[in-house]
Formats: C-alpha cells, structure tokens, sequence
C-alpha cells in the first residue's frame, strides 16, 4: 500500500501477503457445494474431450478421406464432428452455469460472513475504522472474488484440462516433436511467474486507493447538508477527483503490468508453435510422418499454447483476487476484544438494574495517554433515577459506553446486580439496558421497522403502543403511509423532534430494566416535550435510569445526582444539598438564574456536554 490506513491497524490484524496463497481460506466456501463442483468437473472434462477430439478426427480426414475409394469416410467424418460441437455446446453451457452461479453462491456467503463478522467488532475497532473503506471491501473486493470464482475459475478449468489433454496427445502424436515443446514449457511460464507478484501488488495497490475513494465518498455524502451549507462542493469534489485520479493511475499500472505479462506469454508461446511446425514440415517432407499427422500435432500445440495463453490471462485475475482475498482476509483475521467468556456467568432472573462502579479507570483506545475516568467508585440502587451532571469532557457519555460494554475499563470493575459484566455474554447485558442518544440513529426503513429495530417480532399493536407512550403516534399517522412510511437514509425527512420520539419508542418497546438517557427530550418543542416526559417518567418510575442531565428541570425530577468533572465523582446528593456546599453544581446551576435574562428560562442548559 501507498500509506497505512488507520481502518485496518496492523496490531489489530496481521497484513494478508497478495499470493494466491490468500485464497486458500476461502475454500470452504467453495467445498459447501460439492455437487455444483462435480457438475462443473463433468462438464469441463466433457468440453475438453470434445475438443481434443476434433484433430483426430482431422489427421484421419487427411490421410485416409481424400480419395475416391474412401469418399464416403468424409461424410462420416463431417457428421462426427457435429456431434462433437453438439457435444461441446451442451458441456460448455453446463459448465458456464455450475462454475457461474458457484462464484455467486460462494460470493454471496463471503459478504454475508464478513457483514456479520464486522458487526461482530467492538467500538474500539470502529473508533479508526473508516466505513467507506470497509463498504469498499464488501463490494469492490467481493466482486473481485466473484470474478476468481466464477467466470475466471470456468477459463482456468477448461484452459488447464485443455492443456493437460494437448500436451498428452501430443507426446502421443510425435515424441520428438513433442519434446522440443516441452522444453520451450519452461521458457514460457518462468515469465509468467516472475511478473505474477508485481501483478498482485499493483493489483492490491489499486483496490487500496479505490477503497480510500470511497471511504472519501461515502463520508462526504453522509453530510452532503453541512458541505452544502458551508460551500464546500468544490472543495470536496477536487478531492475526490484526486482520489478518483490516484485509483485510476493504480489501476493503470496494475494493467499495465498484466498487459506486458500477456505480451510476452503469448509471443514465447506461438513463436514456439511456429519452431515446431518448421521441424515437423521437414520430418514431412523426408517422409518421416504424414501430412495429417503433422496437421494433427499442429492442432494439439495451438490448442495447447491456446490453452497456456489463457492460463496465462487466469493467472492475472488470479493475482488480482488474491490481492483481494488478501484484504478480506484481513478483516476476517480481526479478534474483537469484547466478547462472551466461557462460561459466562449469568445475571439474576429478573433483573433488578442496580448498578455498581468500583475503583473504574479508563481511556479510550485512540488516546491512550488521556484517562477518561480517574477511580470512579457509584453505586445506583435498583429503580432509582440518577441525573449525571458535568462539564464536556467530564466522562458522562464514556460512563454509559462503559455501562453497555463497548470498551472494558482499563482498571476496576462494573457490576449489575452484582455480576461483573466482564464475566458476561455482552448480548445478555445489551438485552437488559437500553439507551436513548441525544442525536437518535434513524435508519432508511419504514417508520414501524425503526420502532421494531432490534425486536423484529414485536407485534403491530406493540409498535403503535409504544409509539403513542412516546407522544410520536399523532405525527406517524399523519404521514402518508403512516407507519409503512420510508424515511429516508438517516431519517432525512424527519424533524430532530421526530427522530428524537422514534428512538424513545423503540426504548420503550424494548422493556429493558435498565434505561439510558442522554437528555433524550432535548430536540422537542415545549409541548411536545411535556408529552414525551410524561410518558418517560411512567417509564423511568419502573426501571433503573440514568440521564445524562443538561436541564434543571430533569436534575430536580431526579433522585439523585451525580456530578463529575475531568472523569472524577466529585459531588453527589439531591437539588437543594449540593446547591448549599456551593461547589462545582451550584456553580453551574447558577449559571442558568444569573446570566442574562435568557439564562433565567427553567429549560436552559445545567452544562453542555
């Protein structure tokens, strides 16, 4: 590669080698389907007899059906070679279909596995990971595989059962001339070998710099808004362009190298026919062998070096898959750190929800000299609302990332209802706490699939349920298609208000014990807010939560308040005590009665985030 790429860190996964040696892993794909790869064998053996048989047909032509005692074998000989091309269309079909839909079966499988292995990595991964790489190795490269397991896989069967049969038949035929081809084999697939690996690198050079294109793209249009807004259309058009422009010098040089390889394979190979049928036309005329015998021989060497020329081609795209076998390889080598031990301890059946942080330290994996959280010792009891309260940066967010086991703490341990989420599988912590983001994802499906996102066999009657607990059930039925209405990639045709009561509803749905609040009614106008906070604190008087509070008014609806600052507990009680030790809370509790008239509205904000 031209540069290392944070998306795919060397630590994390050991760089694949581009040979051909790469696609070994991927043989079980292949080997599911065993009786697609037997009808593909029958059929490539029967294309490639059919073939060779065609010169035999022609030596005896020549040497026994030009005469007027023997006129009749030509018709016979005419009429066998139809049904050889009879037999060879059949074949060839079978062939392009079992080798066809084998590449495509195999292909199809390889996404899947490496779709679900990617939703498999921990956020660790995902915090240097960029998605229009990855996008790009989904596609791009997956495609390219397709292409080795599919139409180039068909060429290297038939091309290499040709060459074989070629090669034996010709021994057969003439021995001397034969081995005057076989030493000129050598010549021919030295060349072949020696430029394979540069094919292979620049191969694996041009998918890198594609990848880094797309990666440009589909960052740059998943914010087309903000580029729009500040005029940067130009700007990141050029970028691209530049990009697009070092993908296409990559590609360039990567053909570039397979084209001087084809130049030289298929010059050694018919220059060395040519040398054959020079010594073969003096053994003819010496009468040392048969004109049809010659033409016989002749056929089988251009099948043959026919044959070789092609493999020749194969073994391009064969480094070219190879080199993206090597990048696939490469994220189905990653390990996430975050998995289930064995065995897993198993939480409490119910679940109470409380909650217990002990002697905690943490920094996030890309700054790693920069701690999060400094010995952070909390408990919540089971059912209790606890507003967390802080500055940016104080270690609120990283406190909720840690509750939901997206990173391990560098130090201590989190326990709910006393197990140490460590000891457990993280799908069972996940399925016990849920969270609402103060800037929800909404995804391009229907309204009703976002709501049953992560429980898709929650019934109608569930969905509408929870939409109406979260105040969204009067906007959805308002829309076109109601709940069946698409919203657009990221929820683009929602208001953030909107895309703010979807996620509660899905919460809501959920049902978990426990529940994560980023000041999840932060985007909803005053109305609507009473509404939605209504309905949660029905929700939170059932379960453990806990808010992530930059409202006065959710700080005094809490039980309890915890106030951190530079990733420390550095106060804790209710409304009224910590405004008395007049401390880091009262301080910024102040701020919102004595900074201007805006500052003395009751929805202003405690501390952003």
């Amino acid at each position: 590669m031209a540069k290392p790429r944070p998306a795919l860190d060397p630590s994390a996964a050991p760089k694949q080698k581009a040979s051909p040696r790469a696609l070994l892993p991927l043989l079980p794909y292949v080997l599911r389907y065993k009786p697609r790869i037997a009808g593909a064998l029958i059929a490539v053996t029967m294309a490639a007899a059919a073939t060779l048989a065609v010169p035999l047909a022609i030596r005896r032509m020549i040497d026994f059906g030009f005469s007027t005692d023997s006129a009749g074998l030509v018709d016979t000989y005419f009429f066998a070679l139809v049904g050889v091309a009879a037999i060879l269309a059949l074949s060839s079909g079978a062939r392009y279909y079992f080798v066809t839909t084998l590449g495509e079966r195999v292909v199809a499988d390889l996404r899947a596995d490496v779709f679900k292995h990617l939703c498999r990595q921990d956020a660790a991964f995902f915090d240097s990971a960029k998605i229009g790489e990855l996008l790009s190795r989904l596609t791009a490269d997956t495609t390219q595989m397709k292409s080795a397991f599919g139409a180039t896989a068909a060429l290297a069967l038939r091309n290499l059962f040709l060459f074989i049969g070629a090669i034996g038949l010709m021994v057969y035929t003439s021995p001397k001339l034969s081995a005057f081809v076989l030493i000129a084999i050598p010549v021919i697939v030295l060349p072949l070998v020696a430029s394979g690996r540069l094919v292979r690198k620049r191969s694996r050079t041009a998918q890198d710099a594609l990848a880094e294109a797309s990666a440009f793209a589909a960052e740059n249009l998943g914010a087309v808004r903000v580029m729009q807004a500040y005029g940067a259309e130009s700007a990141a058009g050029a970028h691209f362009a530049a990009a697009a422009e070092e993908a296409y010098v990559a590609a360039r040089n990567a053909a570039s190298a397979r084209a001087r390889l084809t130049i030289v394979v298929i010059f050694l190979v018919f220059a060395s026919i040519v040398g054959v049928l020079w010594l073969g036309a003096q053994d003819v005329l010496a009468d040392r062998m048969t004109g049809g015998l010659l033409s016989q021989f002749v056929l089988y060497a251009i099948l043959g070096a026919g044959a070789l020329s092609e493999l020749s081609q194969v073994w391009g795209e064969v480094a070219a898959a190879a080199g993206a076998a090597g990048r696939i390889a490469d994220i189905l080598s990653l390990k996430p750190t975050i998995v289930a031990p064995v065995p897993a301890a198993a939480f409490p059946a119910p679940t109470r929800g409380a909650i217990g942080f002990e002697h905690v330290e943490f920094h996030y994996p890309t700054r790693p000299d920069d701690r999060a959280l400094h010995d952070l010792t909390l408990t919540i009891a089971a059912g209790e609302t606890v507003a967390l309260v802080g500055p940016s940066g104080a270690g609120k967010t990283t406190l909720f990332q840690l509750l939901l086991r997206f990173y391990d703490p560098t130090a201590g341990r989190i326990l709910l209802d006393g197990v140490d989420i460590k000891s457990a599988d993280p799908a069972e912590l996940r399925r016990r706490i849920k969270s609402v983001p103060q800037d929800p994802v909404i995804f391009g499906v229907s309204i009703a699939d976002n709501i049953r996102y992560g429980a898709p066999d929650a019934s109608d009657e569930a969905v509408r349920d929870a939409a109406v607990r979260a105040a969204a059930d009067e906007f959805i039925r308002a829309l076109p298609e109601g709940y069946a209405t698409k919203v657009g990639e990221r929820g683009v045709t929602l208001s953030g208000g909107q895309r703010q009561r979807l996620a509660i509803a899905r919460a809501i749905l959920q049902d978990a014990p426990v529940l994560l609040l980023d000041e999840a009614t932060s985007a909803l106008d005053s109305e609507n807010e009473m509404l939605v906070q209504g309905a949660l604190e029905k929700v939170m008087s059932e379960r453990t939560t806990i808010v992530i509070a930059h409202r006065l008014a959710t700080v005094l609806k809490a039980d309890r308040i915890l106030v951190l600052d530079n990733g420390r507990l550095v106060e804790e009680g209710d409304h009224a005590t910590l405004v008395a030790r007049n401390g880091l809370y009262a301080r910024l509790a102040k701020l919102q009665f004595e900074t201007g008239a805006a500052a003395l509205k009751p929805d202003q904000s405690v501390a952003a985030e």
